[in-house]
């Protein structure tokens, strides 16, 4: 069976870029106007999303199963010169996680066509925000590449209500500040692809 690591390394070893390397676009929408402190960035990729936090001031803590895509981040890093404000640590969600807590811990697009406990790893995220911090989910509501939806038909993408019920966001220890739908363009592999995406984003009250 094809572990995470081995399933993200070879993805990540098909071309020398997957991503455009730009932060995702709800990330910066949703960041702009908080006060830079401690960032988490859960799947951190080949860096995009923690570079750009740390280029706005933020301690970053850069993670991903893939050790490929460490590598890679750590040298855009480099060279956009924020190497010393972002820690790249190497975990497979759902079996490690980072210590400590966090101003802002960032989930975006936490998917896999292998098993993954996203639910589970998605409490943990809640878990290490601060009193006062920022839990920011981004997800797929379909498949970017609209050839998946046959291969993956089994594959459910939750809405943003179904995220804010299963973490449980309006109990009262939270003020859901963004619940939305809404359109995305991202380029893959050089591709630009059009579908629908979910933000969710809360701030944590005690």
């Amino acid at each position: 069976m094809t572990t995470a690591e081995e399933l993200w390394d070879a993805r990540y070893a098909e071309s020398k870029r997957i991503w455009s390397g730009a932060p995702n676009a709800a990330l910066v929408v949703e960041v702009a106007g908080l006060e830079p402190g401690r960032a988490l960035d859960l799947g951190s990729g080949e860096g995009g999303d923690a570079i750009w936090l740390a280029q706005q001031g933020w301690r970053v803590t850069g993670v991903d199963v893939s050790p490929v895509a460490l590598g890679r981040a750590a040298e855009h890093a480099k060279e956009a010169g924020v190497d010393g404000l972002i820690e790249w640590q190497h975990h497979e969600l759902g079996k490690t996680f980072p210590e400590g807590t966090f101003e802002l811990v960032s989930a975006q697009f936490l998917h896999s066509t292998i098993e993954l406990p996203r639910e589970e790893i998605l409490r943990q995220a809640a878990d290490a925000v601060t009193v006062g911090g920022v839990l920011l989910i981004e997800g797929h509501l379909e498949f970017p590449d609209k050839s998946q939806h046959q291969a993956h038909a089994d594959v459910h993408f939750p809405t943003p209500a179904e995220v804010v019920a299963d973490l449980g966001l309006k109990d009262g220890r939270w003020e859901v500040l963004t619940e939305a739908a809404h359109d995305s363009v991202k380029v893959i592999d050089g591709k630009e692809l059009h579908y629908q995406d979910g933000t969710v984003k809360a701030r944590r009250l005690s």
